[in-house]
């Protein structure tokens, strides 16, 4: 997938998160008083607040995206798990900006699903997260990151098997 289309699916993720929340908070059915703030790790609900601690949620994504935009901005400035020459500089910017365009996206539909359960939670009484949203965040996350700097070694000795002055 292109990194044009994970940062439209991203923004768009964001754009929906924004709209049920102000769906939640402005719709024609209320909320209770006081709402799911947080979980545990078994996606139970353990701690309250009020209705406009909604919006934290979308505000921390948008947050959260547009610092993971800036960075990306600057791949001259990146670190990377091996070794860069200036034969595997653009490669190895490449990876870290599509591995950046992957997350922007991950991250967005991980908070969208943080805030539906919230909106459910708090309209339908239900207890929380699903159990495996812990899992999934872990091995969607950890998973990208690990895929993207095993891509990112890979062109770093690619490279160096074919230049002779490394």
């Amino acid at each position: 997938m292109s990194q044009k289309t994970l940062n439209v699916i991203a923004l768009l993720t964001l754009l929906a998160m924004g709209g049920i929340t102000a769906y939640a908070l402005l719709g024609p059915r209320p909320l209770p008083p006081r709402i799911p703030t947080h979980f545990d790790l078994a996606g139970r609900v353990n701690g309250w607040g009020g209705r406009w601690t909604l919006c934290l949620a979308p505000g921390m994504a948008t947050a959260i995206y547009a610092l993971m935009s800036l960075t990306s901005r600057f791949p001259q400035a990146f670190n990377y798990p091996a070794r860069a020459t200036p034969a595997t500089r653009p490669r190895m910017q490449a990876i870290s900006l599509d591995m950046i365009a992957w997350l922007k996206a991950e991250l967005a539909c991980l908070f969208f699903w943080i805030q539906y359960a919230t909106i459910r939670s708090a309209w339908e009484g239900v207890n929380g997260l699903s159990p495996w949203f812990v899992p999934c965040v872990l091995v969607v996350v950890f998973g990208t990151i690990a895929w993207h700097f095993v891509a990112l070694i890979k062109a770093s000795r690619a490279a160096s098997w074919t230049d002779p002055r490394n």
